[in-house]
């Protein structure tokens, strides 16, 4: 079978028969050799009208946009594989294009709405003019991207290709992490402009809890944007507070600040160093679990050991505590009476938790940089 046409399907009785309709035409008219995959949680009429129409029904009853797709691929036994909503939303005479891109050697191909005519009513303009562009133009920032519409459901994928992403998702985040995976495979991803139609039905789209878990799947899948970069702006403010209010006597607005504000220079110092390491972690993770790569990753993790960063954390927290005794020396010399040791006291704090924290981060970066096999 050289193509699948999947169709993710839940209560679409009214767009449903017209979709079919257009693609048995598409399939005849192009000589294409096609099977149409209708992956079905609907309860209404839906798988009737799939099963008339000679599609193959892959009935699950799981909700989820991904769940519907997970379903179709274990039955689908095309080289190429086609995917769009059946709401009516989608022009299938599109199809040949796709098909072609694949027969061009591209790994994957998307629909791009907005290089195409959006019928009007067809997108909100919340979604059009705000949620779309937006969520794309991040996903563009953080994965190095030059794909325009993120979230067109209208898209084709080899065989081949599809096999090497290991999608598991079941939301609507599945669409993200299917561009998401083909990017970091290092796939050649082409852009087809596709018209938008408005759809038939009601729509199953939650403007603000989807694009929610979009987003949260982007940025769990770009730790440099979730924790690195807040990690050392938050880690420099803090060193820098605090070296300015342990050396000088810090103002602000004609307003002297004593030693009071050091406590939050700690309190920086310590959320932007764990943010920092935390970022560590998810890139760990997804060279070891993830298959990913890093030159930089690898080299740094060759050279930063349990050993280097357990003798530096150790280090870090004898300071502290040497700067404790002191301070306890110094006390008890005069007799354990009144003592303004504020400054060192919480510079010795900071130094024990950065200490302990490097030291119990390094065995997780070691517990996280087993791979596993395959």
């Amino acid at each position: 079978m050289k193509i699948s046409v999947i169709l993710p399907c839940r209560n679409e009785e009214l767009a449903l028969p017209s979709c079919l309709r257009q693609i048995r035409e598409v399939v005849e008219d192009n000589n294409l050799d096609a099977e149409i995959i209708v992956s079905d949680s609907s309860s209404d009429k839906s798988p009737e009208i799939a099963l008339r129409a000679g599609a193959i029904l892959v009935k699950h009853d799981k909700e989820g946009y991904g769940n519907a797709y997970l379903e179709a691929f274990k039955v689908a036994k095309g080289d190429f594989i086609f995917m769009a909503d059946c709401d009516g939303s989608y022009d299938f005479r599109e199809i040949p294009k796709f098909i072609r891109c694949l027969e061009m050697g591209y790994d994957f191909v998307m629909g791009d709405r907005f290089g195409g005519r959006i019928e009007e009513g067809a997108m909100p303009a919340l979604h059009k003019h705000v949620g779309n562009p937006l969520l794309s133009g991040l996903f563009r920032l953080f994965f190095k991207s030059n794909i325009k519409d993120v979230h067109c459901g209208m898209r084709a994928i080899s065989r081949k290709a599809l096999d090497k992403l290991d999608l598991q998702t079941v939301g609507m985040e599945f669409a993200s992490e299917m561009v998401i995976k083909a990017i970091r495979h290092n796939f050649r991803i082409a852009q087809v402009r596709i018209n938008y139609f408005k759809r038939k039905g009601n729509s199953k789209l939650k403007s603000f809890s989807d694009g929610w878990r979009h987003l949260r799947f982007m940025l769990l899948y770009s730790p440099i944007f979730l924790f690195l970069i807040p990690g050392i702006i938050i880690l420099f403010l803090g060193l820098e507070s605090m070296i300015w209010m342990y050396f000088g006597n810090a103002e602000l607005f004609g307003i002297k600040l004593y030693f009071h504000p050091m406590f939050l220079s700690s309190l920086f110092m310590i959320l932007g160093y764990q943010l920092i390491i935390f970022s560590a972690f998810a890139k760990i993770y997804s060279i070891t679990h993830l298959n990913e790569k890093s030159d930089v990753f690898d080299r740094l993790f060759k050279l930063v050991t349990i050993e280097k960063a357990g003798i530096s954390g150790s280090i870090t927290v004898v300071l502290g505590i040497l700067v404790y005794a002191w301070i306890f020396a110094k006390w008890a010399g005069s007799g354990f009476g009144s003592l303004d040791e504020i400054k060192n006291s919480i510079v010795a704090l900071t130094f024990i938790i950065i200490g302990f924290q490097t030291i119990f981060s390094s065995f997780m970066l070691s517990i996280l940089g087993i791979k596993e096999k395959r």
